[in-house]
């Protein structure tokens, strides 16, 4: 059964949301061992900033996937 553009674009919203909270606590910790300091405003734009992208780049991996299997190239 195909997933749906919805279902895909569901899933990728939850990774990446997932992947946001996980990103900012990172940047909290790792940032200020190279000498970088950003207020919390700052750490939530960079985070969402690079969440966009990868919210972008999983959406379009998950279709490209779902089309090479319903086309039988994966099986």
């Amino acid at each position: 059964m195909k997933q749906t553009r919805r279902a895909s674009f569901t899933e990728a919203a939850l990774n990446t949301l997932v992947g946001y909270c996980v990103a900012i606590a990172a940047q909290v910790v790792i940032f200020p061992l190279f000498g970088i300091y950003a207020s919390a405003g700052e750490h939530l734009a960079i985070g969402a900033l690079f969440t966009a992208v990868s919210l972008v780049r999983s959406y379009a991996l998950r279709r490209l996937f779902e089309t090479l299997r319903v086309e039988g190239v994966l099986r």
